[in-house]
């Protein structure tokens, strides 16, 4: 029983000897470098830069999944003024910019148009002049009335809703649409008795 808890102090004086030999051979070879890494360092270094980048970018795409992408969007329904704001036989360009729809005021009444050219999409441009709406992408012409009578336009340009405020004013609402192919616009909504 001595001899064993003696044989074993011995293999562990001699284990310890090895890896104080081992370490002071590794040492000589890090000052015969000059002190440059070695391999293992290197590799050791480089593979945690790498772990700590895709971290620091999982922490990155984390904190952005926390922002997401949102597009605001002016509401579908806004008030346009009182209909004495608007002459008759005019084509109001005001709310063009900020809700892409045309007032057009005729003697008997109101209708709105949407400015979206019913080909790809454009906005057209009312040419006050000639009396008509005319698309600048591919040159489609419609009526102040919304016909469309040139160009590549496979149809009228679209009524939305229009209606009278309780308290006096045009209410807008591009949410619902009249299509003129479908029989819509005699359609209550799509045109605003004065």
């Amino acid at each position: 029983m001595a001899e064993a808890v003696a044989e074993q102090a011995q293999i562990e004086q001699r284990r310890r000897e090895e890896q104080r030999l081992e370490r002071a051979k590794r040492q000589r070879e890090k000052a015969a470098l000059g002190g440059l890494w070695s391999r293992r360092d290197l590799l050791g270094r480089v593979g945690w830069m790498l772990f700590g980048v895709f971290s620091v970018t999982t922490l990155l795409a984390a904190v952005r999944s926390a922002f997401p992408r949102i597009l605001f969007l002016p509401p579908s329904s806004f008030k346009a003024g009182k209909p004495t704001d608007y002459a008759v036989g005019e084509v109001s360009e005001k709310w063009k910019k900020d809700y892409r729809v045309w007032i057009v005021r005729q003697p008997d009444g109101f209708y709105a148009l949407w400015a979206k050219c019913t080909h790809l999409g454009c906005t057209p441009r009312w040419l006050t002049a000639e009396a008509k709406f005319k698309c600048p992408c591919h040159g489609s012409g419609f009526y102040r009335s919304g016909i469309n009578f040139e160009g590549p336009a496979p149809r009228p340009l679209e009524r939305v809703k229009i209606s009278l405020a309780d308290d006096g004013q045009i209410v807008i609402d591009k949410a619902t649409k009249y299509l003129f192919e479908k029989g819509q616009w005699g359609k209550p909504g799509s045109f605003l008795k004065a």
